[in-house]
């Protein structure tokens, strides 16, 4: 090859270094995100062998990720899912300096604790899975702030509380479960109703009754209304044995007192003397 040719390519290679975009840098909010999770959590199994404190200062290389369970796009944290994984601990509200995540799966887990509300800051979440764990606490209202939320799955846990109406409001929202929980209160409206167009019939549910079972106090439609609580049957044959005993006792007082003022009339001075000038003598 000439020398011409060569100082040709040498200039090609050279543009093309140039008008490549350079390698995206590690964001720290990831690298804040990733750090704080991985301390709350406790791992028996080694699941995130390979998260290490090297891999947070660069989680990302483009869309290529170097931790289990993270999947990355344009060099940000853009899902994270560790299902099945026995992780112990908490969900840190620092989750939310992931500020690009759409995706989030730590079901199936030993979770336990609230869920943050912090989580709100997730502007771009669309899957949140926290399903199967042992999380307590109410579901924060907060969450109706992520818009673009299409799945909220939070069956299985130890929630409790009523359900907050905010999150009716959310209108790409097409799966959502909240069964076996501890939560009370009345379904709100707007998720067992439809509230937008489309072939379903008018007044259709817009989640069914499977979304909300097993908590003993969530009633409304789907679920059925609310139970007045009636008396027992022993409730019952005690108010009836109660009221019985309490008319004997004043049966019993009403003919003391007869026979006590019978008694002083009978005794009254001067009318012994009376009555014995009416008797014969014999």
């Amino acid at each position: 090859m000439s020398r011409h040719h060569l100082a040709a390519a040498a200039a090609i290679a050279a543009a093309l270094f140039l008008l490549s975009p350079p390698p995206c840098a590690a964001d720290p909010d990831d690298e804040r995100c990733l750090s704080r999770l991985h301390q709350s959590l406790s791992d028996p199994s080694g699941g995130l062998r390979n998260w290490t404190k090297a891999s947070f200062s660069a989680p990302c290389d483009g869309f290529f990720s170097h931790l289990q369970g993270v999947t990355c796009n344009n060099g940000r944290v853009y899902k994270l899912a560790l299902p099945g994984l026995s992780l112990g601990g908490a969900i840190p509200p620092e989750l939310s300096n992931c500020t690009n995540l759409q995706s989030l799966d730590l079901s199936a887990n030993a979770l336990s604790g609230a869920i943050p509300p912090e989580l709100a800051a997730l502007l771009n979440l669309a899957v949140l899975n926290l399903s199967a764990n042992a999380l307590s606490g109410a579901i924060p209202r907060e969450l109706a702030s992520c818009a673009y939320l299409n799945v909220i799955d939070l069956h299985g846990n130890q929630l409790s509380g009523p359900i907050p109406d905010e999150l009716g409001l959310l209108v790409r929202l097409s799966t959502f479960d909240v069964s076996y929980n501890r939560l009370s209160g009345p379904i709100p409206a707007l998720l067992a109703n439809r509230t937008g167009g489309g072939t379903a019939a008018v007044g259709a549910a817009r989640f069914n009754a499977s979304s909300f079972v097993g908590n003993k106090g969530l009633y409304g439609y789907p679920l059925p209304p609310m139970r007045t609580r009636g008396l027992s049957v022993l409730a019952i044959v005690g108010i009836g044995l109660g009221s019985g005993l309490l008319s004997l006792v004043l049966s019993f007082s009403a003919v003391c007192l007869w026979l006590r003022a019978t008694d002083r009339t009978a005794t009254t001075p001067g009318e012994e003397g009376k009555i014995s000038q009416l008797m014969p003598d014999y």
